[in-house]
């Protein structure tokens, strides 16, 4: 690739967004200001772990850091995949990098099969549990199925010294199919997990009870699973947290998780409150609608850019910040543009703002993947 190819960017926003679309599109990428101010500059041990694992699925991958970490040049390789396994670093949870994954891991040579061990559930990142519950089913439109695809958490992990692992496996496509998802449907039930590590077991289920009292009040049909996991299998530091998932009848899931402070830093949390706010956080997503959550936004519009060149449209709620940093990115990987059209509740009669977004699939094909 020619240097006129390479793309430039300063500041270590958006590192994850920048390295995925590189790869996926070919082109060369090369980041340089990283963090330059500060009294630790350059890349941060969970960025590096991230580019580690980037390295680790692809072949062929050039990585130039300079010695203080403050630019990086990434010349993208071609998609391997495979079984592997990576140690994430503690201080972002196995989400982070599973998001990352989830994008890339439908265009592998070989089915990717990994283990990754860290933290399961922070307060920053998408739990392991929101993307099992939100982000599969959502591949799973796009032609991405089988026995193949499946994410199972092994053991938990809390913060700061996690311990968790979990596994997560994905069949390849050779391409995508185009959706027309604009009609999220009337929700029909709520499903979630409480879960409670190196704590009493009675934590999860005061935390179901707490937001049971909020969300019996609009549906019956409510089923939070406690999930207590004992010895080895609970990781190295005790917490608890909560994660629930909103399905409609048209097969949108929109979830809500909370977690408990990580040991030792800010104030206990009593498991009552974690449970209500965690009921209020998902009445919040069901309010704030679209037929996709605000977690796999920018997931949804980059499998709609990968997809045969035909049109496809989904209906979003309010766009998050990440996801319009986002759509500039895919303009500048893949020049692709969508069309925003705002639909206001009048005509939907229900919730908040919600944008029709549209566009016409690259006709990406994933050239690695062998005909057999």
């Amino acid at each position: 690739a020619g240097e006129g190819q390479c793309l430039s960017y300063a500041g270590c926003n958006f590192l994850r967004q920048r390295l995925v679309l590189s790869t996926l599109s070919g082109r060369p990428l090369k980041i340089h200001k990283i963090r330059p101010k500060e009294e630790d500059p350059g890349l941060r041990d969970f960025e590096a772990s991230f580019i580690r694992l980037i390295d680790k699925v692809t072949n062929g991958s050039r990585i130039e850091i300079n010695q203080t970490g403050t630019t990086l040049y990434y010349q993208p390789g071609l998609l391997y995949g495979g079984s592997l396994e990576h140690d994430c670093s503690p201080s972002r949870s196995i989400g982070y990098y599973l998001e990352g994954l989830l994008c890339l891991a439908p265009f592998m040579k070989h089915p990717l099969k990994i283990i990754l061990r860290g933290v399961t559930n922070d307060q920053i990142d998408p739990s392991v549990d929101v993307l099992k519950a939100t982000a599969l089913p959502l591949l799973k439109k796009f032609g991405i199925d089988g026995e193949g695809l499946e994410i199972k958490i092994n053991r938990r992990g809390m913060p700061p010294k996690g311990g968790g692992e979990i596994l997560f496996a994905c069949p390849v496509r050779k391409i995508l199919q185009p959706i027309q998802f604009t009609d999220p449907g009337k929700i029909k039930r709520i499903r979630g997990t409480a879960y409670s590590v190196r704590v009493s077991p009675q934590m999860a289920n005061r935390m179901v009870e707490s937001a049971r009292s909020i969300l019996n009040k609009f549906l019956p049909d409510i089923y939070i699973y406690t999930d207590h996991m004992k010895g080895v299998s609970s990781g190295k530091s005790p917490g608890f947290g909560m994660c629930l998932a909103a399905e409609t009848i048209n097969g949108t899931i929109l979830s809500a998780e909370l977690a408990s402070n990580p040991q030792g830093q800010g104030a206990a949390v009593l498991p009552e409150e974690l449970g209500q706010n965690c009921a209020k956080l998902l009445l919040e997503e069901i309010y704030r609608g679209g037929c996709v959550d605000s977690t796999n936004q920018s997931l949804a519009l980059l499998l709609m850019t990968l997809g045969q060149r035909d049109v496809s449209k989904v209906l979003l709620g309010p766009l998050s910040p990440y996801t319009i940093e986002f759509l500039r990115h895919l303009r500048s990987f893949f020049q692709i543009m969508f069309k925003i059209e705002t639909k206001t509740p009048e005509e939907e009669q229900m919730g908040g703002e919600k944008v029709l977004m549209t566009c016409v699939g690259v006709g990406f094909s994933n050239l690695s993947k062998t005909i057999r």
